[in-house]
C-alpha cells in the first residue's frame, strides 16, 4: 500500500496539470529548496573550514591535556609524582610550567606579556615551534634567558628578535610572605634576549612569551617542586578520558585536569552557537519555500477531486489518501534537496581544488576553507524531510476530507 501511494505521488508529479500555475508554483517550490539547501550546505562548509583551521591553530599551543592548581597560582609537585606521571601509559610527553605576568620595556616601549616559562621538553610537547616566522628557537637559561615573543608583542615593543646588541628589561611580580607590595623586594627586574618571534593567532601573538622555566621561576620565587602547570602530549588523543581518570588518582582533588576543549571552552561553545545560528536561519528561508509548496499542493487537491472521489469508490480509505499528498510533497522536497546537496557537491571540491572564491585580507590563506561533513547532509536532508512533511499535512488532510461524490462530475 505504501508503494502504491508513491506511484500516485509520481504520476501526479510526472502528469501535465490543466492549470499551469500549479507546474509553476511547484517549480518554484523545487528551486526554492535547492537553493536553501545548496547555500545552507555550503555556509556550513566554510563555517567547518574556518572552524578546522582556527582548532587546529589553537592546537599548535593548547596540549591535549593540562593540570593546573585547583584553587590559587602555584601547584607543589613532588619528585614522587613526577616519576609517577612518567609512568602512565599513553603519555607521549610532559613539560612543566612556571606562567606569571610580566612587564618588558625595550627602550620606550612597554607591554604587559603572559610570561610562560618552559622546559626543554614543551618543544616536543607543544606545536609552537613549528610557528616560529624568524630567529630561533631558544629559552636561553636560567642566568642567560631568552625569550621567543609572539608577532604582537615583538611589534609593540619595536624589537627585532634575533638581534642580540640589545636586551629586553623584564619586570616580573615575585612570592611574597605578605599581601603588600615592595617594590624592591616584590618586584624582580632582569634582562633578557628575544630569540625568535612565533605567529599562530592573535590571541597567543599578542599575548605570550616563552623563555626558559628556572628563569621565571628564580624571578618569581618559587621552590623545585612549585609550578603553575603541566602540559601533556598524548599518543592518541583517543586515550584522553582514560589518561585524564589516571591523572585523578595520581593527582587528587587539590588539581584540576583538562583537555583542550575545557581549556578552550568559550570558543567552542561560541562556535557551537554560531552553527545552530546559521542552521536557524536557513531554516527560515526553507520554511518560506515550504508556503510555496502548501500552495502547490493544494491547488493540485482541487484539481484532482475526481480522482480522490474515483479511489474512493475503489475502496481506499482516508489515510491512503493522505498518504498520497504526503508523498507528493516528500517527492517535491526529496528531488529539490538532491539538487541542492549535488550542486554544493560540485561546488566544494571545485573550491577545494581550485579556490574559486578568494578571501581578501592579511590571513594565513588567501582563499575560503571548505569540509564537508557527512553528518551535516544528513541532517540538512533530515530537516528539508520534516519540513516537507509538515508543509504537506494542511492539503493532504484537506484531501483525505474529500467527500466521496461522483455526481458533480457527472451530471445527468
Amino acid at each position: 500500500m505504501r508503494s502504491l501511494s508513491f506511484l500516485f505521488a509520481w504520476r501526479y508529479f510526472r502528469a501535465k496539470k490543466s492549470t499551469q500555475a500549479i507546474n509553476i508554483i511547484a517549480w518554484i517550490s523545487m528551486l526554492a529548496i535547492t537553493v536553501g539547501t545548496a547555500a545552507l550546505i555550503l555556509v556550513l562548509s566554510v563555517f567547518n573550514g574556518f572552524e578546522g583551521l582556527v582548532k587546529s591553530l589553537y592546537s599548535s599551543f593548547y596540549t591535549d591535556l593540562k593540570v593546573l592548581p585547583a584553587q590559587g597560582k602555584v601547584m607543589t609537585v613532588s619528585s614522587s609524582q613526577r616519576e609517577a606521571l612518567r609512568r602512565i601509559r599513553g603519555i607521549r610527553n610532559v613539560s612543566f610550567v612556571a606562567e606569571e605576568k610580566a612587564l618588558m620595556q625595550y627602550g620606550d616601549y612597554q607591554s604587559v606579556v603572559h610570561l610562560k616559562g618552559v622546559d626543554e621538553n614543551y618543544r616536543y610537547t607543544a606545536g609552537l615551534s613549528q610557528h616560529i616566522i624568524h630567529g630561533e628557537y631558544d629559552l636561553g637559561t636560567a642566568e642567560e634567558p631568552k625569550i621567543i615573543l609572539g608577532a604582537g608583542i615583538e611589534s609593540a615593543l619595536g624589537v627585532v628578535s634575533g638581534n642580540d646588541l640589545f636586551s629586553l628589561k623584564v619586570y616580573l611580580p615575585r612570592k611574597g610572605d605578605t599581601e603588600q607590595i615592595n617594590l624592591l623586594e616584590n618586584i624582580s627586574g632582569d634582562t633578557a634576549i628575544a630569540s625568535a618571534t612565533f605567529a599562530i593567532q592573535q590571541d597567543f601573538d599578542n599575548k605570550y612569551g616563552i623563555t626558559h622555566i628556572d628563569f621565571v621561576k628564580r624571578a618569581m620565587r618559587l621552590n623545585t617542586d612549585e609550578y603553575t602547570a603541566i602540559e601533556i602530549a598524548l599518543q592518541d588523543i583517543a586515550e584522553g578520558e582514560k589518561v585524564k581518570k589516571e591523572l585523578g588518582k595520581l593527582f587528587g582533588s587539590g588539581y584540576l585536569i583538562q583537555n583542550k576543549y575545557e581549556q578552550n571552552r568559550s570558543l567552542y561553545s561560541v562556535m557551537n552557537t554560531e552553527r545552530w545560528a546559521i542552521y536557524g536561519i536557513f531554516c527560515l528561508v526553507m520554511i518560506v519555500a515550504a508556503f510555496n509548496m502548501i500552495g502547490a499542493l493544494t491547488m493540485l487537491v482541487l484539481e484532482k477531486k475526481k480522482d480522490i472521489s474515483i479511489l474512493h469508490a475503489l475502496g481506499s480509505n482516508s489515510r491512503f489518501i493522505q498518504k498520497i499528498f504526503l508523498h507528493e510533497g516528500l517527492l517535491l522536497a526529496l528531488l529539490g534537496a538532491g539538487a541542492g546537496i549535488v550542486l554544493a557537491l560540485i561546488f566544494v571540491l571545485l573550491q577545494k581544488k581550485f579556490h574559486l572564491i578568494p578571501l581578501q585580507g592579511s590571513f594565513l590563506i588567501d582563499y575560503f576553507p571548505v569540509e564537508l561533513r557527512f553528518t551535516d547532509l544528513l541532517f540538512i536532508t533530515a530537516t528539508v524531510i520534516v519540513i516537507a512533511l509538515l508543509a504537506s499535512w494542511i492539503p493532504s488532510h484537506q484531501a483525505a476530507r474529500q467527500p466521496f461524490s461522483l455526481r458533480a462530475e457527472h451530471p445527468a
